[in-house]
């Protein structure tokens, strides 16, 4: 587990702002008419009756990682991908142990283990793939069934590509709806959580996958329930594409004293559906809508192995980070993404402000999160060196997935001549990525509690730390004082949250980010802003801490470069270059009380080797030259909403 434990008594479950008690860390909190004065420390908060605190309990919270995009052999896709690990093995792997690749070699986390993980298979047709693979089922013998296994990555990819096409046709056999199949599988995801589930030490969340795709156009969502009271089936895109209908569904659980929310995840495949301007159904957003989307849905997955969805570089034309793990291909197949806008999570956030200035309403109100969806039954393996991609046997060797010269090529002008194989889509894939809770103790109860509140974080796979907070009267010393997370959360708003206008008065922010010590060195630290002015979305991205000393460029609000590099012939990085701990408070230059905005906190490490030049390197042969041979790595904290009026 994962702690980062900081000095000082008091528990702050709510906001103390101006001496008077306001809501919940994560939602609004309005400042008080005068400047706050540091209050005296605080008692720390006696347990209620029958309340037990688990170990490693922090009342300021501790910084857990998880995967909330796990898939197992349950998973159609993954079995048809020769992968035969099971809920129980993936959970072997988030905790440490060793399991074996569908390619044949053994595979285990070198960061070490994680603090939450849920399995997420898809819930369509949940299993009958790995149904027709047992000889005694009446599956097994179906002409359709045949060809399905294969450890032949090209007669993978064939099986796989007729399973899918069967299914949007609406021509897989009866057999294969079976509710019997989808019953027991839903079982053993149920009961391999609870089997796994160790308070205090590792938390499991039972959960699923709607993988919803319109025309190919990625709408899928990981459903992630807040304890074992889930519904008897899960609810899947087969009775449904239109993710309103999920959410109705969930307001319906609700009802039944069954708790989930959802998270979307590769907006970047969705070829501007996710983040639409209409509606599915063509209708308008609305109010109802918003809400309705809001209430189900609080986090989005910003990076994962598919590609990152934080922004485009065509979106975010002066950011020079935004050219980070970009995929433009549909999930699944060879067609290009067209439209950006409204598959990118910055935009959204634009849209969505823009929607409440002068709409009344934001259906775009996230925190963020990353996650692997690996297809390996292997929670984070996220690491660059450790690499082993993310489809079993279909690419788990690096010829496979392009980061050496395929089989039958020599060379690299070889494997790009003319008339030559195409590429595989698995070199455009990430090694990301992981989700960060700010939680009091490793529980189901206090991490989905940390989700609901969007006090989150994402990295694209090393365990970063980043704290944000915004407030009108943090403590002048806020820096130097022993409880400086204390009186942040005492006199601000952390990650997730909403900040009201306080008449006459600049907010400033707390960014503090702190390095993963298996990765690294921190580079810089910056906040990403957008806001709305005279009718008109815009961003901004400002560097406000940076590494070895360096002062922000007031001219152009960038560091200077600390001249960190990476010897490409061993892909050792600089090691005395970058920082270990970033911190500052912050405020804004170009803030305007009548401006509604949104801030979030955007942290990146020295440069270091891509995955793919770690492979080419083991295997003797250069990079492949298409790639980009280093990567930044980053995290991510889910913004803080300034809303000028109630």
């Amino acid at each position: 587990m994962t702690i980062l434990r900081y000095v000082g008594p008091a528990v702050v479950v709510g906001l103390i702002v101006g001496g008077s008690a306001a809501f919940s860390a994560g939602q609004q909190a309005r400042p008080a008419s005068r400047p706050a004065t540091a209050a005296a420390p605080a008692a720390p908060a006696r347990a209620a009756p029958g309340e037990t605190r688990l170990p490693g309990y922090n009342p300021d919270r501790n910084a857990y990682y998880g995967d909330l995009h796990v898939h197992t052999y349950l998973s159609n896709d993954a079995y048809i991908f020769n992968l035969r690990r099971t809920p129980d093995d993936a959970y072997r792997f988030a905790k440490g142990e060793v399991i074996g690749h569908s390619s044949g070699y053994p595979v285990r986390l070198k960061g070490g283990p994680l603090d939450f993980v849920a399995v997420t298979d898809h819930a369509e047709y949940l299993s009958v793939v790995r149904e027709a693979g047992k000889e005694d089922s009446p599956l097994h013998d179906l002409e359709f069934s045949k060809g399905l296994f294969s450890p032949d990555p090209d007669e993978i990819q064939k099986a796989f590509l007729r399973m899918g096409a069967a299914r949007r046709a609406g021509t897989l056999p009866k057999e294969f709806n079976d509710p019997g199949i989808i019953s027991r599988a839903w079982r053993e995801v149920q009961d391999a959580a609870a089997r796994n589930n160790q308070p205090g030490r590792f938390t499991t969340f039972v959960g699923y996958e709607y993988t919803s795709a319109p025309d190919g156009r990625n709408l899928h969502r990981n459903v992630i329930f807040r304890g074992a009271n889930v519904p008897g089936a899960p609810y899947s895109a087969s009775e449904s594409a239109d993710p309103e209908n999920l959410w109705r569904t969930m307001d319906g659980w609700r009802t039944k004293g069954i708790e989930a929310l959802a998270i979307p995840h590769n907006s970047n495949g969705s070829d501007g559906l996710m983040f639409d301007s209409v509606r599915l159904n063509g209708q308008p957003l609305d109010r109802a809508y918003a809400e309705l989307r809001m209430r189900n849905e609080p986090l989005v997955e910003i990076s994962q192995i598919k590609g990152t969805s934080e922004t485009h570089p065509s979106l975010s034309t002066n950011d020079e980070w935004a050219n980070f793990e970009i995929m433009e291909k549909y999930i699944g197949s060879d067609r290009d993404v067209t439209r950006f806008a409204g598959s990118y999570v910055r935009r959204a956030l634009t849209d969505g402000i823009l929607l409440r200035q002068t709409k009344g309403y934001n259906p775009f109100k996230f925190g963020f999160i990353s996650s692997s969806d690996t297809h390996n039954a292997a929670p984070g393996s996220v690491e660059e060196p450790n690499y082993f991609s993310k489809t079993a046997r279909r690419d788990g060797l690096p010829e496979l997935r392009g980061s050496t010269p395929p089989k039958g090529a020599k060379t690299w002008d070889e494997a790009y001549a003319p008339g030559a194989p195409a590429r595989p889509i698995f070199q455009a894939w990430g090694a990301s990525g992981l989700a960060g809770v700010w939680a009091e103790e490793n529980s189901r109860t206090a991490i989905y509690a940390a989700m609901r509140r969007k006090e989150t974080f994402a990295t694209s796979g090393p365990r970063m730390k980043v704290r944000f907070f915004a407030s009108y009267d943090f403590p002048a010393d806020l820096l130097t004082r022993s409880d400086t997370v204390r009186q942040a959360y005492a006199h601000g708003v952390p990650m997730g949250g909403d900040l009201l206008a306080s008449k006459g008065r600049a907010p400033k922010f707390l960014v503090w980010a702190v390095r993963d010590p298996s990765s690294g060195y921190l580079q810089r630290a910056q906040v990403v802003k957008g806001w709305v002015e005279n009718g008109v979305a815009k961003e901004r991205v400002f560097d406000v801490a940076c590494a070895d000393g360096g002062k922000v460029d007031s001219a152009t609000g960038r560091c200077p470069s600390n001249g960190a590099t990476v010897d490409m012939k061993t892909c050792q990085p600089d090691r005395f270059k970058g920082d270990v701990e970033l911190r500052t408070v912050w405020a804004d230059p170009s803030f305007d009380p009548k401006q509604r905005a949104f801030y979030y906190v955007r942290v990146l490490e020295n440069p270091s080797c891509r995955w793919s030049t770690w492979e080419a390197l083991r295997n003797g042969t250069p990079p492949n030259p298409k790639l980009a041979p280093t990567v930044m790595e980053r995290a991510w904290s889910s913004p803080i909403w300034f809303e000028p009026q109630a």
